[in-house]
This record gives structure tokens, C-alpha cells and sequence, in this order.
């Protein structure tokens, strides 16, 4: 029988040892936290804030819910669930401290203090009792997790019955040539930008291997449908350049 130090798991393109993955993850996100926000703005020229109040049009919040947002990162979801929920409740959570720590400091954080809290944990083992949140949202963060069908299992057993999970995640572009055009784009800008922005090339080249390396979306629907959820489905944003997920603990 194998040893969980035997079993290997992809780090963008390099194969590496599944129980090395979450430092490596770790130590990207530590690099690049402080520039963080800014560069999400100069990768995709802002279109991410769009992607994420269509998340927020789809959930459709509510008073009274409570959100665990996984890889939560600064707090983009939380602060906008919180500003259409009124009186809800977020929990933010993130393997990164320093991520926290940033998130902590923007002004929405200040503004927001009763309603959130700020915890450092994995996707895979979450710090929480069954049945405990009515919404589970994961933004940018499920292909860095080192066994997503963990994170999903994870995400199934901490949403209450009723519960939805929704994912906004990087995927494929439904055409070959739009796609070709895409990585281009990709595997020449962005790490140029990560390394003006962030001073930090190689964290960036990493994100931009993990985008490819993701399922697409079909596959990615049927990993939630595997977990136990009902009723996934999923729409792409940007032709494909990202897709939201959406599915329920019935």
C-alpha cells in the first residue's frame, strides 16, 4: 500500500509530492499578498469585479445566512455578501495568514468587524462542526487546493441541509482558436506583469500553469455532483475565460 508521501499531485506543471503541495501553495500566496488586489486588476483589466458581482447575482444573499468563504483570501466575496446580505455573518478562511492579515487591514474589514471572522485553515480539513454554514464560496482557490474531491467532500459536510455551494474558478474557453489566443496572452503577460506589480515572477507563472491544468467545466460539474451535491450547474463568464458552479446539499 501506498504512503500519502508516495501519491503525487501536480504544482502548475511540475509533478511533486502530494504532501508538498500546500507549503509550496503556502509560499506563493505569502510572496505575492501584499500586491494581491492590485495585481487581480492588471491581469484581467478589472474583469474579475465583474465575474464576482455575477457570483453575487446568482447566490442572491440573504439576512440572517452565514458564508464560509474558503481561500477567502483579502475578502472580495465576504464583503460583497455581506453588503447585499445585511445582517449576515461571514467567515473567511484561508491557508495563507499574510493573506488574512491584508484582508484585515482594507477599509471594508474595518467597516464590517462584527459581522466577520478571520480564520487560517485548509480546504481539505475544514475547522468546523457538520450542518454549520448556509453558503459555501470558494473564488480563485479550488485548483490550488492538493485534492479537490477532498474540498468538495469537506464543503458538502460543513453546509447545512438547504445549504449551496458556489465556486468561481478559471476554466477552459469552449473554442480551440479563442482558446490558443487566451494562452498566449497568459503564459507572456501575466508573469511579466507579476514580476513589474509583485516583483515576483515565478508565484505567477505557477497561477498560470494551474489555470490549464484545472478540469474543465463538465468534469468539474460532475466532481460536485460526486460529492453528494444536487441540482450543479455552472455558467461561464467571458466566454469560458472563467465559470461559475453552482450546487445545493439537498
Amino acid at each position: 500500500m501506498n504512503n500519502s508521501t508516495d501519491k503525487t499531485t501536480h504544482f502548475g506543471f511540475k509533478t511533486v509530492a502530494e504532501d508538498d503541495k500546500a507549503g509550496m501553495v503556502h509560499g506563493v500566496f505569502s510572496n505575492v499578498a501584499s500586491k494581491y488586489d492590485v495585481m487581480n486588476d492588471a491581469m484581467s483589466m478589472g474583469v474579475h469585479r465583474i465575474w464576482k458581482d455575477a457570483m453575487m447575482n446568482w447566490l442572491a444573499p440573504r439576512s440572517g445566512q452565514k458564508l464560509l468563504d474558503v481561500a477567502g483570501g483579502t475578502g472580495d466575496i465576504s464583503f460583497r455578501f455581506l453588503k447585499r446580505a445585511g445582517n449576515a455573518h461571514a467567515t473567511v478562511l484561508d491557508l495563507t495568514e499574510p493573506m488574512l492579515v491584508a484582508g484585515a487591514k482594507r477599509a471594508e474589514a474595518t467597516a464590517m468587524a462584527n459581522s466577520l471572522n478571520w480564520v487560517v485553515g485548509d480546504a481539505m480539513a475544514l475547522p468546523f462542526k457538520d450542518n454549520t454554514f448556509d453558503v459555501y464560496t470558494i473564488s480563485f482557490g479550488i485548483r490550488n487546493v492538493t485534492r479537490i474531491a477532498d474540498a468538495l467532500t469537506e464543503a458538502y459536510r460543513v453546509l447545512r441541509p438547504g445549504g449551496r455551494l458556489m465556486v468561481l474558478e478559471f476554466s477552459q474557453i469552449p473554442n480551440d482558436m479563442m482558446q490558443k489566443a487566451y494562452d498566449l496572452y497568459s503564459f507572456n503577460v501575466i508573469p511579466q506583469l507579476g514580476q513589474m506589480i509583485a516583483g515576483d515572477r515565478d508565484s505567477y507563472q505557477y497561477l498560470v500553469e494551474s489555470i490549464r491544468k484545472f478540469p474543465d467545466q463538465d468534469t468539474f460539474a460532475q466532481m460536485i455532483t460526486d460529492a453528494g451535491f444536487d441540482n450543479v450547474k455552472y455558467r461561464n463568464m467571458s466566454m469560458g475565460i472563467a465559470a461559475l458552479h453552482s450546487g445545493w446539499k439537498i
